[in-house]
């Protein structure tokens, strides 16, 4: 059985955090960094993120050099509930407001048309933006003290796995964001799936939590 974490500072830059009963003081501090253009590892249902405030644009370049993620590929954004998503959409088709009620908040990011002002560092030049609304506590408080929306990509170097307990967070991004926050072992597994509804029908782009046949049944 695995221990309930606490709330504790574990190194220069690790704190450990108990999800049931967060400090929340650790989150204003979080997301505070997070503000002034810091970076974070924090939890989501399944695998741990790396999270900036998706609208500075030094912050998102940073993600992409943590991660050795290459500029083409786009990072999805996490926000606080589905009244935040026309922020970032330019259209809602109503297949999306279908599976936002249905799988919001959970392990649906759900790709839109981005509006034009959304920062193209985001996009990748797509002109495309994944928006999810999480669930784990620790995120859902995260974005909710940020209030903008937070990048949601996994915390590991690219091309290999997500992590799902930050034992395994590699050192190569441990020492280079500014907080990493621990809730213990998360529940792993494939991560978010990923639909495209800016086509018709909608495209699943990659099936994880939410599979095919549950999204076929909506639309």
């Amino acid at each position: 059985m695995n221990k309930k974490p606490k709330n504790s500072v574990l190194n220069s830059n690790v704190y450990r955090i108990d999800p049931e009963d967060p400090d929340l003081s650790l989150i204003y501090e979080a997301a505070d960094r997070i503000k002034k253009g810091g970076i974070i590892v924090f939890p989501t249902r399944t695998l741990y993120g790396i999270g900036v405030d998706a609208f500075n644009d030094r912050a998102v370049n940073r993600v992409f050099k943590v991660k050795q993620r290459a500029v083409h590929n786009p990072l999805s954004v996490l926000v606080k509930s589905i009244n935040d998503v026309s922020s970032l959409a330019a259209e809602i088709p109503s297949v999306a407001d279908k599976f936002m009620e249905r799988f919001w908040p959970g392990s649906l990011t759900i790709v839109f048309k981005a509006r034009p002002d959304v920062p193209s560092n985001l996009t990748a030049g797509t002109g495309k933006i994944g928006i999810r609304v999480p669930e784990h506590p620790v995120a859902v408080m995260l974005v909710a003290a940020l209030d903008n929306p937070l990048t949601g990509t996994s915390a590991n170097l690219s091309g290999h796995p997500g992590v799902d307990r930050i034992a395994n967070l590699p050192s190569e991004i441990i020492d280079k964001v500014d907080r990493v926050i621990d809730s213990g072992k998360l529940k792993g597994g494939m991560g978010s799936t990923v639909v495209d509804v800016t086509t018709d029908p909608p495209t699943i782009i990659r099936e994880g939590e939410v599979s095919e046949k549950e999204l076929l049944g909506i639309y």
